[in-house]
């Protein structure tokens, strides 16, 4: 669930930065795209050390 919720808000975060650095549509797509890669690999790392602590 992390991965999900992280790859979404990375990839709206990173929209978000593109449009704002008056970026074309394919530099939005592709800072969505690198962020969303970042925070789904950030919610992965998380995931296994919250079931590491826990199991």
């Amino acid at each position: 669930m992390l991965v999900i919720g992280g790859a979404l808000l990375g990839a709206i975060l990173g929209g978000l930065t593109a449009r704002r650095r008056n970026g074309a549509k394919l530099d939005i797509a592709q800072y969505a795209a690198a962020y969303a890669i970042a925070f789904a690999v950030l919610g992965m790392i998380a995931t296994v050390v919250i079931d590491r602590y826990l199991v």
